[in-house]
């Protein structure tokens, strides 16, 4: 099954706010809210985002692909697994 934008984004959301973010007071989160740089996530979380990731899409990441760039929004973690998708 072909997974959509809105799916991505949806399943990515929910899991960090039901996740990875349930324990800290931040309110609300939208696509752009900055991840990483705005201290929500550390190292730990971020490698369990991408065990979520490989798990939930059925896809890898090189060691190379796992920095700020690709992890700091869910905009741009959407981008990502739907360029490793393709």
């Amino acid at each position: 099954m072909k997974e959509n934008t809105n799916t991505i984004s949806e399943k990515i959301t929910h899991y960090l706010v039901n996740q990875l973010l349930k324990n800290k007071n931040i309110g609300t989160i939208n696509e752009s809210t900055p991840l990483i740089t705005g201290g929500l996530m550390d190292s730990i979380s971020t490698m369990q985002l991408i065990a979520f990731l490989e798990k939930e899409f059925n896809i890898e990441f090189e060691a190379h692909e796992v920095d700020k760039d690709n992890f700091d929004s869910i905009l741009v973690i959407v981008q990502f697994v739907e360029n490793k998708l393709k």
